[in-house]
């Protein structure tokens, strides 16, 4: 990390926490920042659900929700970058504050309640995106809609034209019954809308579905039979916990979703899980406190084909990309693995 750098996060980190996200965008809007561009080499290059990567690690969805930032992410080193949440209508989330930073515990908890500037907006800034990057988008649903579960469609059909990805997020849990939507019964019915809303693109894309960390047993092998059913393309395991195991920050008992490195060994565990469940059938993509080199390699040595973060930003900048990245290079190297894909769910048994 430059010393530019970490002068800014520090600054950034006396700021309030959701002015300071907004900074941080407009840096990226400015040009500043790290800015490695293409991260690769033979052993990270790797295809997960049909989308070819330069390297397995991308950006979660909830970094750029409106895709005001693309340029700069492109040049981030991020091997793909999901955008969003994005719902039909405009819409202001909760009441600030609405995130908070719990820096002994090197994470995060938001209520931001999708927030958002609607799926007009989104689909304008897709039209003029970077090329060369692989790009996808969160879908959500408004907080009073009278159908969430047609939302989720309907965004996909207004924005899916310029897109790489979508996942659909029905695991936040700052939307009051949303995490409803992931009972066996009404999520395949509502995969089944969207995936006709992806069959009605030009081209057809592969779909998401973003998953809770906390679905017991008989919850995540409900998701994983709708998942294999409902013609969807991998399962992204997780979304953010209302668990608060251990936390000692004093924000912890804030409400709304934990993410950062509280959140790594509980949704590795379902990931590892979801890999058993699923046979290898779906690839899955691994996301909840990667915040170094070992901890994407635990990931997809539990199961992922690929992995996020998000909340790690915050403590180590961007320059974190590349180290991560390289790391990862070097730790397939150290073990032998030709690929990612070499690696996946080789040590899937240790968190079981």
């Amino acid at each position: 990390m430059s010393a530019l750098e970490r002068a800014g996060l520090a600054l950034l980190r006396r700021v309030d926490p959701e002015r300071a996200h907004g900074l941080a965008l407009a840096a990226l809007r400015a040009g500043l920042g790290a800015a490695p561009g293409r991260l690769t080499s033979d052993r990270l290059r790797c295809r997960v659900a049909g989308l070819d990567l330069p390297n397995p690690l991308g950006l979660a969805a909830g970094f750029d929700k409106n895709a005001t930032a693309l340029a700069g992410l492109a040049r981030a080193g991020f091997g793909f970058v999901e955008v969003g949440a994005t719902t039909p209508r405009p819409q202001p989330g909760n009441p600030q504050p609405r995130l908070f930073r719990l820096t002994e515990d090197r994470a995060a908890i938001n209520r931001f309640g999708f927030n958002n500037e609607g799926m007009e907006a989104m689909a304008a800034r897709l039209a003029s995106r970077p090329r060369g990057m692989v790009l996808g988008l969160n879908l959500g649903a408004n907080k009073d809609s009278a159908d969430r579960a047609a939302d989720f469609a309907q965004v996909l059909a207004r924005c899916g034209g310029d897109l790489d990805f979508a996942t659909v997020n029905v695991s936040s849990p700052n939307t009051e019954r949303l995490r409803d939507l992931q009972g066996k019964e009404a999520l395949a019915a509502l995969l089944a809308g969207v995936m006709a809303a992806r069959d009605g693109l030009s081209g057809p894309i592969p779909v998401f579905l973003k998953i809770s960390p906390d679905l017991d047993e008989e919850g995540l092998r409900d998701v994983a039979e709708v998942a294999l059913a409902s013609g969807v393309a991998g399962v992204i395991a997780t979304n953010t916990t209302l668990a608060r195991d251990g936390l000692r920050s004093a924000h912890a008992g804030e409400a709304g979703g934990v993410s950062g490195q509280p959140l790594f060994d509980r949704s590795t565990r379902v990931l590892a899980h979801l890999s058993q469940l699923t046979e290898g059938r779906l690839p899955l993509i691994g996301v909840g406190g990667v915040g170094s080199a070992e901890q994407a390699y635990a990931k997809i040595r539990a199961g992922a084909s690929a992995v996020q973060l998000y909340t790690a930003l915050v403590y180590g900048g961007l320059a974190l990309v590349p180290r991560i990245v390289e790391g990862l290079d070097a730790l397939l190297a150290r073990d032998g693995f030709g690929s990612v894909a070499e690696a996946v769910g080789t040590a899937r048994q240790d968190w079981l």
